[in-house]
């Protein structure tokens, strides 16, 4: 695939995740695709296309809304594509954050082989509703 070609694949993930998508998220990654969140522990790696998708489903589905802001940098070279980008999540208990990130996907065949996402997790926890964080604790699997 092109390097166009994997900047688009990227692009529609992003559309699909935050139209919540999730399993239209999950179509996007290899069988043995892999997924995680740096600041969490190590071995905390979604693995396959509807493990991802439940990862995500997990912290995401319960926010009031999710606004993205792809306004700062895309950089793609060969088969990896590096998003820095904000989110903003809003939860209906009233909290809300504004949550920077920076994306690194690899991509094999025009599917996602390696999702890394790199933020802080202070700005995350010190934002974020109690019912939300003992949400999250119970996990995914």
């Amino acid at each position: 695939m092109s390097t166009r070609e994997n900047k688009a694949v990227v692009a529609q993930l992003w559309q699909d995740l935050y139209r919540r998508d999730f399993a239209a998220v999950g179509a996007h990654f290899h069988v043995d695709g892999e997924y995680t969140d740096v600041p969490s522990p190590s071995d905390d790696v979604a693995r396959g296309p509807a493990e991802i998708a439940a990862r995500l489903r997990l912290g995401l589905e319960p926010l009031d809304r999710i606004e993205h802001e792809l306004t700062r940098s895309v950089v793609a070279e060969g088969d990896m594509v590096v998003t820095e980008h904000v989110e903003h999540w809003y939860w209906s208990s009233g909290e809300d954050v504004a949550l920077p990130f920076t994306s690194v996907m690899q991509l094999r065949d025009g599917m996602i082989a390696r999702w890394w996402d790199y933020w802080d997790m202070q700005t995350l926890m010190g934002a974020a509703p109690q019912w939300w964080v003992e949400h999250i604790m119970q996990g995914y699997r």
